[in-house]
């Protein structure tokens, strides 16, 4: 604001001294700017006031910047200038928030060994957990003897209907047997009877022994017959017996199938091993974040004391050290700070001058050479100026 109100100062003072008589030629038409012709003036005008504000609020922000370095490099020397015995107990202070910095980076970046989601999950059941488990680990154990038992089943009811083919083949073979023993028997006696009656032969003793093979064919083969008859009536009996065993399995098979999938559901887990492996997760978990929140409660604690004693030392910003314990500690790394605050604060410099001497200044003496080439129209040319300083000064209030 200063710039605008030294350059109305300086024209009002141009108009007084040169008066509005003389014009100028038309020396100046290579300039591309008809500077008779108002609105292409006052377009003029308006760039270099234009270029003055940016320069201004240009100038401003480098300030505040430039002020802060300069702050900051204060705040080093009161630091470095300070008696042993305070550097020391500052030293220290800085040491243990460094370290405890150092600790709450190394939480904050290594793999948790429990997501948030299950750790906040075990944390709301954490009663229940280790009952839970318990009855995991017994229903899955009792879905594995289930599980057994239907295959001892299974193999057994293989075995019965095996039996069963055996026995069901053996009772067709002695059906069989016995129509070719009555077929053999029938043409024996035939045999008999042609040698009988056609020959004149005695065929008594033929018809003992006939009666007596078939006699004892046809025994044998009835025992054999019944036998059967009653194994196939004992594995008929026992396959029954396995049904319903299988049937009763089956429906203890389903039932612990259905709590065993309601306890993973409620745990959220697919076995009592997953659930056993997040809570002990979960227990050294909890002692890291523990341990971490006590860090956290000694490293704001140290953080305030190191601030109360950069207060006391007159440091003007305190808060920034806190991040900067490194440069306490380490005169090396205190002198690698201050280089690049001095290299940071000369380009501060050379922007500030930029903007004053060369963009500000530049378009002040544009403005000014203007007023001087045609005085006819400096009461313009300063009211112009004028309400442009009235908008830029509303703008930054």
């Amino acid at each position: 604001m200063g710039w605008f109100q030294n350059l109305t100062a300086k024209l009002f003072r141009r108009d007084e001294e040169d008066g509005y008589g003389d014009e100028w030629d038309d020396e100046e038409a290579s300039h591309q700017v008809d500077y008779h012709d108002k609105e292409q003036r006052n377009d003029y005008v308006r760039n270099c006031l234009e270029r003055i504000g940016d320069a201004t609020k240009e100038v401003e922000n480098l300030t505040f910047e430039y002020d802060m370095v300069t702050s900051y490099l204060k705040d080093m020397e009161e630091i470095e200038a300070l008696p042993p015995e305070e550097s020391e107990q500052l030293k220290e202070c800085a040491k243990r928030v460094a370290l405890l910095q150092d600790s709450k980076a190394d939480f904050m970046e290594r793999p948790h060994r429990i997501t948030d989601e299950k750790y906040q999950q075990i944390d709301r059941m954490v009663d229940e957990v280790e009952e839970g488990y318990r009855k995991l680990s017994e229903t899955e154990e009792y879905q594995e003897l289930i599980r057994q038992d239907l295959s001892r089943l299974d193999g057994e009811k293989h075995a019965y209907s095996y039996r069963r083919n055996e026995v069901m083949h053996t009772i067709m073979d002695t059906r069989g047997m016995a129509v070719i023993c009555v077929v053999a028997l029938g043409l024996c006696v035939l045999l008999l009877l042609f040698l009988q009656f056609f020959l004149d032969m005695d065929t008594r003793a033929g018809y003992l022994v006939t009666a007596a093979a078939a006699a004892l064919a046809i025994t044998l083969i009835y025992v054999k017959h019944v036998d059967a008859r009653r194994e196939l009536h004992r594995v008929e009996t026992g396959i029954n017996k396995i049904i319903l065993l299988q049937n009763k399995v089956k429906i203890r098979y389903v039932n612990n199938t259905n709590l065993l999938d309601y306890l993973y559901l409620k745990y959220g887990v697919s076995s009592a091993q997953e659930l056993l492996d997040m809570w002990e997760n979960y227990k050294i978990e909890k002692e890291e974040r523990e341990k971490f929140r006590k860090a956290e409660l000694d490293l704001d604690y140290n953080q305030q004391e190191l601030l109360q004693m950069l207060k006391r030392y007159q440091i003007k910003d305190p808060a920034i050290w806190l991040h900067q314990t490194e440069a306490i500690l380490d005169s090396k790394e205190m002198v690698e700070i201050r280089h690049n605050l001095i290299i940071r604060r000369q380009s501060l410099r050379r922007r500030m001058d930029y903007n004053k001497e060369v963009v500000a200044a530049g378009s002040q003496k544009e403005i000014k050479e203007l007023v001087e080439l045609y005085p006819q129209y400096a009461k313009e040319i300063v009211a112009t100026v004028e309400e442009y300083e009235k908008k830029f000064n509303n703008k930054k209030t």
